[in-house]
């Protein structure tokens, strides 16, 4: 009863707003979403929540310092800026003063547990000794490129040739994820769920996985938060069907991790994946459990979100294609890489334009449009915003790379040359530029920078160019797609294509 009475104060509130023409503040003033006395801007909050990226990116270009206010019934003051000076300060220069915090981590918590990205403090310092250490493993780093090109080579392109000879429309979003979790998974937990066979059903673990992830996504979102605490206290709802799904991931891997402490004992094979690593360094069930589980959710949405874009972007801009297509088949030429050979390691690290092309559209559609810390203390960024203890202070790689004090006039084009130094014709020549990690936070920065950052470059580069080196990849759909931020962005209603063999590769 108590939930259904705050949702018809939040629907009261927007009536009344929806009718009151002469009730404003100073809010609109300071480029703050219009407020009002006692519930802040819920009601404008409320009439925005399926547009929260475009109307945050707008209050944002407005704003002389590229920083807001958001105060409303029901949630945390909250500071959203795309300063990259302030981004820096919270990432960087006073990183203690900004740990994710309790509210952040209780969103999580049921989903991530105790794992690296929901932990703040020793715990936090402790799994990033260990993951550091491990990720920079030659071994490792190996260990994945084997698993690309076994996935590539054995499933993703046979798939595609499949799908140019019959002509069937595929969901290239369901076919990344599917792809990327196949990978992850063999590389995280040394398993292999079979996503990229459509001839399977999609295993219980990754429709939990969807799930679980979803549903903690919209408690961030959710007007106001006291909603979801009282679902999940009554267990009903959304919430209960979380605890389902949380309880059927951490079952699963649980089971994984049992299962290959049994095999590892009587093989005494350890294998080279992450979840061996960790068991063959003493750590226990539920440290390695939570571990796994965010290294899934990292490797897995990141990757296939930030690729699903980049292949409806060169959809609209062919001449980018072609040169991509280029790119690759010269440093193929300068490598001696047959025709049907995969792409080595060596040959990836060249393929300067390629990568530029992902930072364009990592820009304009980031894996992650959005992060959140909370205020230790009392604070002040350096565009004179005061921080009050227990603040929310959000920084919005999506709204940052919407900015034409950091892009210019351009912003809103996709232009892969705008990270190069050289743009001759000759690739040879093309040289990225140097970009600080405060105005393109994709990847985070300062101690918390993501740790997969040149493994997961390395995993884009070699599916997009393993793809676009055989097959024209065409929507069948004319429309713009539309961009939703969950944990990870993703685009509502996939990415329907056809695929095309390429002519002449």
């Amino acid at each position: 009863m108590f939930i259904f009475f705050f949702l018809l104060l939040s629907l009261g509130f927007f009536i009344f707003s929806s009718s009151t023409t002469t009730t404003t503040t100073t809010c609109h003033r300071d480029h703050q979403p219009p407020s009002y006395p006692f519930i802040g801007c819920l009601v404008s909050f409320y009439r925005n929540r399926h547009q929260l990226l475009n109307w945050y990116t707008d209050l944002l270009s407005q704003s002389p310092t590229q920083t807001i206010i958001v105060q409303r019934l029901g949630a945390r003051r909250t500071i959203v800026t795309a300063n990259p000076a302030n981004v820096e300060y919270m990432l960087k220069s006073n990183f203690t003063n900004f740990p994710k915090g309790r509210p952040f981590t209780e969103i999580l918590g049921d989903l991530l547990g105790c794992g690296i990205f929901n932990v703040d403090g020793e715990l936090w310092s402790m799994q990033r000794k260990l993951a550091s250490h491990e990720f920079s493993a030659k071994s490792l780093r190996e260990f994945t490129v084997k698993t690309l090109q076994q996935e590539v080579d054995d499933r993703l392109i046979p798939m595609l040739e499949e799908a140019a000879e019959s002509r069937r429309v595929l969901d290239f979003q369901d076919i990344l994820k599917r792809f990327a979790f196949d990978v992850v998974c063999k590389v995280s937990l040394g398993t292999d769920p079979f996503c990229l066979d459509l001839s399977r059903p999609l295993p219980p673990l990754v429709k939990a996985f969807d799930a679980a992830s979803e549903i903690s996504a919209m408690r961030g979102m959710a007007p106001v938060f006291l909603i979801w605490k009282i679902k999940r206290l009554l267990n009903i709802g959304s919430e209960k069907k979380l605890k389902e799904s949380v309880n059927l991931v951490h079952e699963s891997v649980v089971e994984i991790i049992r299962n290959k402490k049994e095999n590892n004992s009587v093989n005494g094979d350890e294998g080279g994946d992450l979840l061996s690593r960790l068991l063959s360094a003493g750590h226990g069930e539920q440290v390695a459990r939570d571990m796994a589980i965010s290294f899934i959710m990292a490797g897995r949405d990141t990757t296939s979100a930030a690729m699903t874009w980049l292949f409806w972007l060169l959809s609209q801009n062919e001449s980018v294609e072609r040169e991509i297509v280029d790119e690759v088949k010269q440093v193929i030429d300068k490598n001696n890489i047959g025709r049907a050979r995969a792409l080595d390691f060596e040959a990836l690290k060249e393929m300067n334009f390629l990568k530029a092309c992902l930072c364009e559209s990592m820009r304009l559609y980031p894996p992650v449009a959005w992060d959140s810390k909370h205020a230790a203390a009392y604070d002040v960024l350096p565009d004179g915003t005061p921080v009050r203890k227990g603040d929310r202070v959000t920084y919005m790689p999506y709204g940052m790379g919407r900015m034409e004090t950091l892009w210019g006039k351009d912003r809103l084009e996709f232009k892969p040359d705008r990270w190069l130094d050289d743009v001759g014709e000759e690739w040879e020549n093309r040289v990225l530029k140097p970009v600080s990690p405060y105005k393109f936070p994709v990847f985070q920065a300062g101690p918390r920078v993501c740790l997969g950052k040149e493994m997961a470059f390395i995993q884009m580069k070699y599916v997009v160019g393993s793809v676009l080196r055989r097959f024209e990849i065409k929507p069948v759909s004319g429309n713009q797609p539309v961009f939703v931020p969950l944990l990870t962005g993703h685009m509502i209603g996939g990415l329907q294509v056809l695929v095309r063999k390429r002519i002449n590769e």
